[in-house]
């Protein structure tokens, strides 16, 4: 005859075990694909470098540890600009000129419209 084996269930603590296990690798993805490196440390973030741009002073930052990138820019007192790309390209239109900017996570920024310079 034969021997039918019922399947046993996980205990508590394996059960426990998988939860932390995955919110861990969630918490990891976060932080480091990019949506969540601006909860990362300071001292991941590279130093500021400044990005020629006629009429503007810009200068971006590239994260060591995650796909991420900031910029800010000014021009003079009368524009200014925060570009996040936090695991994705960020995107703003100024004011005053009507440039465009863009700025990948890997810390490449592109300017275009009608007074880029």
């Amino acid at each position: 005859m034969p021997v039918i084996r019922v399947p046993r269930r996980p205990t508590a603590l394996q059960l426990k075990a998988a939860t932390a296990v995955a919110l861990l690798g969630l918490v990891g993805w976060y932080l480091f694909s990019g949506p969540g490196a601006g909860l990362l440390p300071q001292d991941s973030w590279g130093p500021w470098r400044e990005k020629r741009v006629p009429y503007w002073s810009v200068w971006v930052r590239v994260n060591s540890w995650s796909n991420a990138a900031e910029a800010d820019g000014h021009y003079g007192k009368a524009d200014d600009f925060t570009l996040k790309a936090y695991g994705t390209s960020a995107t703003t239109t100024t004011v005053m000129e009507g440039v465009w900017f863009t700025l990948a996570p890997d810390g490449e920024l592109t300017v275009d419209g009608p007074h880029a310079g």
